[in-house]
């Protein structure tokens, strides 16, 4: 099996865009997307109320994912949800490349994927449901895991 590696990079000149369905209260900078990725345990992106809500992670180059690790605060987990590859604005679909149902806990969940895979530069995690009333998502890290297709 090929080593995977994590690829969703903030920082430096192949960096990831990532966007977010809601951010609670439009409170960018306590509760912003970034914080999914900044490695603290103390921080986390919240969406706002209402369901589905997204994350979708433009890598700025094809990669091969074969896992996703996400980690909730339980009550706030996603209960149904899809990882999508594609859409990306060049008019081709998002493909639902996995379902996935999430434990509503605190713990770090980590979703293999089956088969090889295609290669993609953008990918999103989609919450169709969660485990809130209000449709509420707090995620403190999310990472895909996979390879580099080379250039």
């Amino acid at each position: 099996m090929a080593t995977t590696t994590p690829l969703i990079q903030l920082e430096g000149e192949k960096k990831a865009r990532v966007k977010v369905s809601s951010v609670l209260n439009r409170d960018l900078r306590q509760f912003g997307k970034q914080f999914m990725f900044d490695g603290s345990e103390e921080t986390c992106w919240n969406s706002d109320q209402g369901s589905p809500q997204y994350v979708r992670v433009d890598l700025g180059r094809l990669a091969v994912v074969r896992e996703l690790r996400v980690q909730f605060q339980g009550g706030f987990a996603g209960r149904e949800c899809e990882l999508k590859a594609g859409g990306g604005g060049g008019g081709e679909e998002d493909r639902v490349l996995m379902q996935f149902y999430p434990s509503d806990t605190n713990s770090l969940q980590i979703f293999p994927l089956n088969g090889d895979g295609e290669p993609t530069q953008v990918y999103s995690v989609f919450f169709k449901t969660s485990t809130d009333f209000f449709g509420r998502i707090t995620v403190y890290s999310l990472q895909l895991y996979g390879s580099w297709v080379e250039e």
